[in-house]
């Protein structure tokens, strides 16, 4: 592989679009129970933010996949890029107007665009030759090694830039983020796509019935769905059960948050060398260490363990997933491809992260370790059971440069 075949000019506005994007999530993720805790009518609505955060990408990741294969990917992100302009503009006013409804309504925004923003490794994917998938959609992801430093740091620092609307000035700062990004995306130039007959575009039956698309979306499914599961139950557990303290439980989740990310320096080489399947069943391997550590203690070594190895795990699984899934369809049915893996990651996700702090309250965080077992257990069964048939691995030649900035 040469290095100029990953690094072209989509691949470096995917990344810096994803590090806009990730800047946006984790400022309403470090901010929204703060926020809530002085907005909400009622203490246990004091996230409702943050699940709203996650049920917004998980609703549309349907529609995301629709709009860009209406309008193609350029003008579709730059839209995405817009609504989460949008939203974290909503945020604003919100302060302001010290408004809750109008937060929650917020957060709700930008989680929609997340939707689109998750589509972004798609992009790098299709954007270089197959070998080199794995590589672009890592360094894309890379991008979110940023957006995990700004995000905090905008959070901290923007608290009191704008007088009389406390975080204000981190919500102006996340929408000019979104700008950034949405002015680059429209310069994004897709390769042109083979001519599309509807008639042989096949129907959703047919495209879940590749045995590799299943196990794709199953890695992606299983990863994220364990990682917001267990991510979320986390600070509940440190602080307010076992009485560590807001230093200890944030450095555990900085850890976690860079462990997802950092790896993609070399997970692109590991698929190029070892392939996907075998990736992703690695990464299922090391969410087996998350609960181990999980298990072995309370203290705060032990909770870091867990979450680094939660972070590598998710990691494996998801840019492998992603990989693997570009080979389970033809350039045409793409779009509805993405859309079906999307929305069934995303959507367990959600559910993941709304179950979770119910399973820890009633039950404790053994609990939530262990509901996570058969997850597990059931990503690795599939990933070594099932194997690509001659046949149902589809490569395709890399298309060329298309002139329009919408192409699809």
């Amino acid at each position: 592989m040469r290095l100029a075949e990953v690094l072209n000019a989509n691949v470096a506005i995917l990344a810096v679009a994803q590090a806009a994007a990730v800047t946006g999530t984790v400022a309403v993720i470090t901010l929204g129970g703060i926020v809530g805790s002085d907005m909400a009518p009622v203490p246990a609505l004091a996230t409702l933010s943050m699940s709203l955060l996650i049920v917004g990408t998980a609703a549309a990741t349907v529609f995301a996949a629709w709009t860009m294969s209406r309008i193609g990917r350029a003008r579709g992100f730059a839209f995405g890029a817009g609504v989460g302009c949008v939203g974290a503009l909503c945020a604003f006013v919100a302060m302001i107007e010290q408004s809750f409804v109008l937060f929650c309504g917020a957060a709700l925004l930008m989680g929609v665009a997340n939707a689109f923003a998750h589509q972004y490794r798609f992009a790098a994917a299709e954007s270089v030759p197959p070998a080199s998938a794995g590589w672009a959609v890592s360094i894309t992801l890379l991008g979110s090694l940023v957006g995990a430093v700004l995000g905090p740091e905008f959070a901290a620092r923007g608290e009191y830039w704008i007088a009389g609307a406390r975080f204000g000035g981190t919500f102006v700062a996340v929408a000019g983020c979104y700008v950034l990004a949405g002015l680059l995306l429209l310069r994004l130039r897709m390769p042109q796509a083979s001519p599309v007959i509807p008639e042989d575009v096949p129907g959703v039956a047919a495209i879940v019935r590749n045995r590799i698309f299943v196990v794709a979306v199953l890695g992606g499914a299983v990863g994220y769905g364990v990682m917001s599961f267990i991510m979320t139950a986390t600070p509940l557990s440190m602080h307010v059960v076992d009485g560590h303290s807001l230093v200890h439980t944030a450095a555990v989740i900085q850890a976690h948050v860079l462990a997802m990310y950092a790896p993609s320096l070399a997970t692109g080489y590991l698929i190029g060398r070892f392939g996907s399947r075998r990736v992703m069943l690695a990464g299922a391997g090391v969410l087996c260490i998350t609960v181990i550590a999980g298990f072995a203690g309370r203290e705060v070594m032990h909770y870091g363990a867990s979450l680094v190895a939660l972070g590598v795990g998710w990691n494996f699984l998801y840019v492998g997933g992603t990989t693997l899934l570009g080979s389970a369809h033809r350039p045409e049915e793409r779009f509805r491809a993405q859309a079906i893996n999307d929305a069934t990651v995303f959507g367990i996700s959600a559910a993941g992260s709304l179950s979770a702090g119910a399973v820890m309250q009633l039950f404790g965080w053994n609990a939530v370790l262990g509901v996570s077992i058969p997850a597990i257990a059931l990503a690795i069964a599939m990933l070594a059971w099932i194997r690509p048939e001659p046949g149902l691995h589809r490569s395709h030649p890399q298309p060329r440069p298309g002139p329009s900035r919408g192409s699809t």
